[in-house]
């Protein structure tokens, strides 16, 4: 029985880029989060990928490949108003259950659409439905499956602007051609931990009992993967949230302790205000800095649960005095951990965050909704106020009210 359609834009974000620039388009294209040889591609068109550029390719790297190489600075911003824009064309030809990130999404199919002949149609009318309300460069590959897990495993299997459907009846067959790392849920360490136990192929995998998995994975988890690779619906876990944070690479002027400092508070004060967005508060901060020539520092400190932004700025303030002065710094890091729920959190008896302090902190979000991010900062970012733009994680789709840049 098929179940799930699952679309996956292809080169999301270099396709965006050619969309929006006709001029770009046939071209290997690299999205950068700076402009500078030292940084690394976010993503590559599939001209580039076809010369061996891909995500994570150094800058300095593809240019030996490919002088002819094209460098797009990254624009979340505009990532984030495309993505929404794909939302409502699929939207147009079947209801979209739940977005897996930027550019992964997931639909339930019920009743006759259940039917091959009729997911197929319903794929095709998302194809045309996105080439129509968000731009005819802008391809997608959809996989319809028994289950979600596959449904994305066929995805991957057809790109770009591929269509692949996986029957109940070729499991688990079908997937015998995949490497064990095409599967989701298979990154480096599981991969070593799968071989450990004696599985090297997807056929292997597939063949394992429920309770060898259980083994690998080392609890249910486990068994969870041995029911999806049977077409088995599984229902999602739900998780909560463990952190909050931000990274950077620093643009070439900012690369001193002095650049790296501002920009630290910069991020800091982004993710505070995600804290208090998510209803949540924070018990540690930790920094870190990598610098050009490979060597890093971080420091974590242990806090009073708070969501509050002058008392996480006073703790980073103290953590950064211990930073050295020696290193060129090329990118930071900083991540508030060990999260709880707001309602959860018990009310610190010493610590100077009462109703005043909780009102300053809405006021400092409100006002900079309103107005723009940088109308009210603390004082330590000011180096740094057009640093650190809206950055795209994977399961995370930034708010434009939080994190735009």
């Amino acid at each position: 029985m098929l179940r799930s359609l699952y679309v996956d834009l292809n080169s999301y974000f270099a396709s965006v880029e050619q969309q929006e620039d006709a001029s770009l388009r046939g071209r290997p294209v690299m999205v950068v989060p700076v402009m500078a040889d030292t940084t690394s591609a976010i993503a590559a068109s599939y001209e580039a990928k076809a010369l061996g550029i891909k995500t994570g390719t150094m800058v300095a790297d593809a240019k030996k490949i490919c002088p002819e190489i094209v460098l797009v600075q990254a624009r979340h911003t505009l990532y984030v108003d495309y993505h929404h824009r794909v939302i409502d064309a699929v939207e147009q030809a079947i209801h979209v259950k739940h977005v897996n990130s930027i550019d992964e999404m997931v639909c339930d199919l019920t009743g006759s659409d259940r039917r091959t002949e009729r997911a197929v149609a319903i794929a095709e009318r998302v194809k045309e439905s996105i080439r129509t309300h968000v731009g005819d460069y802008m391809r997608c590959s959809i996989g319809i499956a028994p289950n979600e897990y596959l449904a994305k495993t066929a995805s991957d299997m057809q790109k770009p602007d591929g269509l692949v459907v996986i029957q109940q009846e070729e499991l688990p067959d079908v997937l015998y051609r995949l490497e064990l790392r095409d599967l989701c849920g298979i990154g480096r360490n599981m991969h070593t931990r799968l071989r450990t136990h004696g599985i090297f192929s997807v056929e292997m995998l597939c063949s394992a009992s429920r309770q060898d998995l259980r083994r690998v994975w080392g609890g249910i988890e486990g068994e969870r993967m041995y029911a999806r690779l049977r077409g088995e619906d599984v229902p999602h876990v739900q998780t909560h949230k463990s952190t909050v944070g931000h990274s950077h690479v620093l643009e070439p002027s900012l690369r001193s302790v002095q650049g790296a400092c501002g920009v630290i508070h910069r991020l800091l004060q982004k993710a505070a205000m995600r804290l208090r967005q998510y209803e949540l508060h924070a018990a540690e901060i930790t920094v870190a800095v990598r610098n050009v020539d490979g060597t890093k520092w971080k420091s974590a400190r242990d806090i009073t649960p708070t969501q509050d932004v002058v008392q996480m700025t006073m703790v980073m303030s103290a953590m950064l005095e211990e930073l050295p002065t020696s290193g060129v710094p090329f990118k930071v890091t900083i991540a508030l951990n060990n999260l709880t729920p707001s309602d959860a959190t018990p009310v610190p008896m010493f610590e100077n965050v009462g109703p005043a302090r909780t009102a300053l902190n809405a006021s400092i979000d409100a006002i900079n909704k309103k107005y723009g991010k940088n109308t009210l900062y603390m004082g330590p970012a000011w180096n740094a106020l057009n640093s650190a733009p809206m950055r795209i994680a994977f399961n995370h789709i930034p708010d434009a009210d939080v994190d735009d840049d």
